[in-house]
């Protein structure tokens, strides 16, 4: 039997009476729902102590039997007092010869008391905590658990200490211990008592649905109680993942019958926009295109025009490294919406991607005579003077509009009618609420969301969970390769020499800091203070300056002026990584590397290397952290977006990675977004499966 069990495994006192803490009485029984009811019903726990749960996360007897070990601690075998060295952790059992508190000038006080276990004697001591004499005895027979802070004499401070009472070693002692997340008011011991009462009680009312279902993938999966027991209280510690992974994967199948169950009620409700097209854009669109779509760019388009011919409204992800084509693709879904008769809306998170994107779409619409429009805060293309009714761009002969814009075509009032097809740039940087809007704005059209930050395998399960991928896994060729070095600040003479050489090759180049001014510190650099020193760094070439408190006019200019190639280099921040895209320019120096995050290393990286010349990305860093240090080595190594997005996650885990983009992912208790790789694909497949059946 795992921990405690209906049969046996109990603690000897406390159960049939006390819950915790001694209070006398049974738990009332909740027909309804036990697991449901709020963990402030327990007897022992109240109102105070159920408040403070709360901030683990513990609100109802269910979150109780959830809230997994951060580790665990192997007590079944007491250590010799006399082999324990300064700074070992472990666990003595013996006799207390002298216990006392010492008391000290300003009110201050020791509880110390000596243990005996036959081969030494070890101080346990407590710093102002007085009240501890009640608690501890000469003659008392006591586990202390803690780190050796001296070896004359040997000493614990504030080790974990219980007295040997009948029944509660089953609990504390002589077993493997599981050691929990604390809040303030909440101790270990206490806790660990909670969760032992919770597992006896609870544990086989936890509804087991899926063991049917997994019964027929796998026969080595526990039921959910053994589960529950085992990752709480084992007998060992070769039981606890297994248990661990049965809980994830529960998690992971919940979750995904959720986006099951979404997905089926969305299709249910609406129907599709028929968007089957005639090829009478796509045929010249694409034989002046100037280039041949890859076979990833291939499969992904026959992906998304299947879906946009389907029964219901496509939701699909299109995602592919930085430079993979993927807006090529997006202008087929777009030209196909437009020949069945709809508006496009494309949204972009900032005002640089959005006019890229007006850019491109206009060199690729214009002569089909489709009318494209930008529309952010500072700029539109689109004037009407009633825009709760107006059609925008659509008269008696042309052809729907395609609108591009920010988070403005979102918020403001604007009419664009008929909407077909919303394309969705970089998906994360984006509010769920913003794109809810725009979706509604079209009412039901297609959508197409596009991330040129590659999403982690666990992710695309997950929190795109609900969406179809396709995935650009191919570069289009004639690419120059692009190299990558990490050089220290004394490197920098040699850096801008090398600089200046490709230069004067005709080559241009970009120079990135992480600030627009120093604000004070020394140690970051910042483009408004270092301006003059690249200027004359790399004389007699033209350097521009570009930052995200520029209006917008004077970044347009500013980028036009380097597409132009007046300008040579551009000094900037990080308001680059995305929307620039200059095939002449083969240089990105980065100063203060260890400062960005992988995503952002490289989307940066991703601005050069899309000509057909040779490219270099020149990290630059001084004394760096180890994390920092782990980071440029992995852009050093090179590596696909794809690979660095897996390094990304470790590094800085879901919650920082995802951002706003989180909203509506449960917070799994035993599953981990960052390893479970493979069980999540188990519970998609398994939920697949069901439905199939």
């Amino acid at each position: 039997m795992v921990g405690p069990g209906p049969a046996e495994g109990k603690p000897t006192t406390g159960l049939a009476q006390h819950w915790l803490d001694g209070t006398t009485g049974a738990v009332s029984e909740v027909e309804t729902d036990p697991l449901g009811q709020p963990v402030a019903a327990l007897p022992g726990i109240g109102g105070e102590r159920a408040a403070r749960l709360a901030k683990l996360g513990i609100r109802t007897v269910g979150d109780l039997l959830w809230h997994g070990p951060r580790r665990y601690e192997d007590r079944n075998q007491p250590n010799e007092a006399k082999g324990l060295v300064k700074g070992d952790t472990g666990t003595v059992a013996g006799s207390i010869v002298v216990a006392g508190v010492k008391r000290m000038r300003r009110g201050k006080s020791l509880f110390e008391f000596i243990l005996d276990d036959g081969t030494a004697r070890l101080h346990c001591r407590w710093w102002n905590m007085p009240y501890m004499e009640r608690y501890y005895k000469t003659g008392d027979f006591v586990h202390v658990h803690g780190k050796l802070t001296s070896e004359k004499p040997r000493t614990m401070d504030h080790p974990e200490a219980e007295v040997a009472e009948e029944g509660e070693e089953f609990i504390h002692l002589k077993r493997v211990v599981p050691v929990y997340r604390l809040t303030d008011g909440i101790k270990q011991r206490w806790l660990r008592t909670a969760m032992w009462r919770a597992v006896d009680q609870f544990a086989d009312l936890e509804p087991d649905t899926n063991l049917g279902l997994l019964a027929a993938d796998d026969s080595h999966w526990l039921p959910l109680a053994e589960a529950f027991r085992a990752v709480h209280f084992p007998d060992d510690l070769g039981q606890t993942e297994m248990a661990r992974e049965r809980l994830a994967l529960e998690e992971f199948i919940r979750f995904q019958r959720q986006i099951r169950e979404r997905r089926k009620t969305f299709q249910a409700k609406v129907k599709a926009l028929p968007c089957g097209g005639d090829d009478r854009l796509m045929t010249p669109f694409l034989d002046a295109l100037g280039f041949t779509f890859t076979g990833a760019q291939q499969r992904a388009w026959d992906e998304i025009a299947y879906d946009m011919a389907g029964s219901h409204p496509m939701r699909r992800l299109l995602q592919g490294d930085v430079g993979s084509g993927k807006t090529a693709v997006a202008a087929c879904a777009a030209l196909r919406a437009i020949e069945s008769g709809f508006s496009v809306v494309a949204l972009a998170p900032t005002e640089i991607l959005a006019e890229q994107h007006y850019r491109v779409f206009s060199h690729w619409f214009s002569p089909l005579g489709i009318p494209v429009h930008l529309h952010t805060g500072s700029k539109k293309t689109m004037h009407v003077n009633d825009p709760d009714q107006a059609e925008l761009g659509m008269g008696s002969n042309s052809l729907p509009p395609l609108v591009i814009g920010t988070h403005a075509l979102v918020e403001e009032k604007f009419a664009l009618k008929n909407i077909g097809l919303a394309i969705i740039d970089e998906q994360h940087k984006f509010g769920v609420e913003q794109r809810k809007k725009l979706v509604r704005k079209g009412h039901y059209p297609h959508v197409l969301v596009m991330t040129a930050t590659p999403i982690p395998r666990t992710l695309g399960l997950t929190v795109y969970g609900d969406l179809d991928i396709s995935l650009i896994d191919e570069l289009p060729p004639g690419r120059g390769q692009v190299r990558t070095h990490i050089r220290d600040p004394e490197s920098l003479p040699k850096v801008w020499e090398f600089v200046r050489g490709k230069l004067a090759e005709g080559r241009q180049a970009y120079v990135v800091y992480p600030r627009v001014d120093d604000q004070g510190s020394g140690s970051l650099k910042a483009v408004n203070q270092e301006l003059e020193n690249v200027r004359e760094q790399l004389e007699p070439h033209a350097v521009g300056l570009l930052h995200g408190r520029l209006n917008s006019a004077e970044k347009e200019e500013v980028i036009d002026s380097f597409l132009a190639g007046e300008i040579k280099a551009l000094l900037a921040t990080s308001v680059i990584e995305v929307g620039i895209d200059i095939p002449n320019a083969t240089i990105m120096l980065i100063e203060n590397a260890d400062r960005f995050g992988l995503a952002q290393l490289h989307q940066l990286r991703g601005r050069i290397g899309r000509g057909a010349h040779e490219s270099h990305c020149i990290l630059v860093a001084g004394e760096v952290t180890d994390e920092g240090q782990r980071r440029l080595d992995v852009m050093e190594k090179g590596g696909d977006g794809f690979a660095l997005a897996e390094e990304d996650l470790r590094q800085r885990g879901p919650g920082e990675l995802l951002g706003q983009a989180q909203s509506g992912l449960p917070d799994f208790k035993f599953g981990d977004l960052i390893e479970d790789w493979l069980l999540i694909q188990k519970a998609r497949d398994l939920v697949a499966r069901e439905s199939a059946d």
